[in-house]
């Protein structure tokens, strides 16, 4: 009896992986809806209401001239297409315009004359609520 081998054990013990599995299930449930942040601009002020977000497309035109749907950055000669491809695949039909603050308003209006070119009309600027002092 004493040159008796153990029996091998044919199976194996999945539950310390199961348990890593579901933490990080639970984390990335937990930081994904805070990765759509977008792109960080100074928005100017005013005392409007705001609009429901739901299912809309943000169009951000930075500091620097750039554009970006949905937080991408979109070269100046797309922008109509990409913009024109998303907003056909939206429910709603909403375009959000955000730009900053230190930008002429002469480019504001070229970007939004654009946006209605492609015979989009519903078209909300983003602003800043203004606080009431």
């Amino acid at each position: 009896m004493k040159n008796q081998k153990p029996a091998v054990m044919a199976s194996i013990n999945v539950t310390s992986l199961v348990d890593v599995t579901m933490v990080l299930l639970i984390i990335f449930m937990i930081t994904t809806p805070l990765l759509r942040s977008g792109i960080d601009v100074a928005l100017p002020e005013a005392t409007a209401k705001a609009l429901p977000q739901n299912n809309a497309i943000t169009v951000t035109l930075s500091e620097e001239g750039w554009l970006f749907i949905e937080g991408e950055l979109i070269p100046d000669i797309e922008f109509e297409g990409r913009l024109l491809e998303q907003y056909e695949s939206n429910q709603q039909g909403m375009i959000f315009l955000q730009a900053e603050k230190t930008i002429p308003y002469g480019s504001v209006i070229g970007i939004m004359d654009r946006i209605r070119q492609l015979g989009i009309t519903n078209v909300g600027l983003v602003v800043e609520p203004h606080e009431k002092k």
